[in-house]
């Protein structure tokens, strides 16, 4: 499953977590993404109805998952986890998902709250913009 967007589309990105889902907004036209919120994931029913309002508000037409991995590239325990929540979003809301490798998206995340450029609430909704960030890049690259 692979919705990269030709046109002007709006994106959803997202961060998944035990505990918490990290969210970005972005626009492929502008190549830009901004954090959005962060969703608790305290079970099934509640995160999808918070995603469910997210998809109904923004009207996404693709939504960008990052899938941790390993520094090696290898899978671990959450890379299954992320994969299942792109494919159940994938069918319950008939969207195409793309899932971006974010090995390092966490570090970069906290480097920039240390910096003062991103603020700690939003830990992981930084870190679903610098997913959202890569996947616009990696599509500059592969035109």
């Amino acid at each position: 499953m692979s919705g990269a967007p030709e046109r002007e589309a709006t994106l959803l990105a997202f961060d998944y977590g035990e505990k918490r889902i990290g969210v970005a907004v972005g626009n492929s036209l502008t190549k830009s993404a901004r954090p959005l919120m962060v969703v608790p994931n305290r079970n099934r029913d509640f995160r999808f109805a918070e995603v469910g309002k997210l998809i109904g508000e923004w009207k996404p037409d693709a939504l960008v998952i990052g899938l941790p991995m390993h520094p090696d590239g290898t899978p671990h325990a959450m890379t299954q986890q992320a994969k299942r929540f792109g494919n159940q979003l994938n069918g319950r809301f008939n969207l195409p998902v793309t899932w971006v490798d974010e090995r390092y998206s966490s570090v970069e995340a906290e480097a920039g709250v240390r910096r003062g450029t991103a603020r700690a609430e939003l830990l992981d909704a930084e870190a679903a913009c610098i997913i959202l960030q890569q996947y616009f890049e990696e599509s500059e690259l592969h035109r």
